[in-house]
């Protein structure tokens, strides 16, 4: 690829797609070599898609640590869905067995 990209012009497309291929080398070598690192950040973005929706019920949660809190719920719900739980039959069950 360095040699034929050598020989195109930098403003032709296919000039153009050899040096995005050769600027990026280093994160495809480690796309294809990991297995388990995803194409795209769709997933990360669609978690977040609800924080961002929320924004203006946000303001309600009272002080900086009551946003702490809600992160720290969110952080929870979301792991719970990512491990195929259901969130509200996990925290029901969490908190009926906390105060025992």
């Amino acid at each position: 690829m360095v040699e034929k990209n050598g020989t195109l012009s930098k403003k032709s497309r296919p000039g153009e797609a050899f040096s995005y291929v050769l600027n990026q080398w280093d994160a495809l070598c480690y796309y294809s070599d990991d297995g388990l690192a995803e194409a795209d950040n769709n997933t990360a973005e669609r978690a977040l898609r609800a924080v961002c929706l929320g924004k203006k019920n946000y303001m309600f949660f009272g002080s900086d640590h009551g946003g702490e809190r809600g992160a720290l719920l969110y952080g929870l719900i979301g792991t719970c869905r990512l491990n195929g739980i259901d969130p509200e039959a996990y925290l029901r069950h969490i908190l009926s067995v906390l105060p025992e």
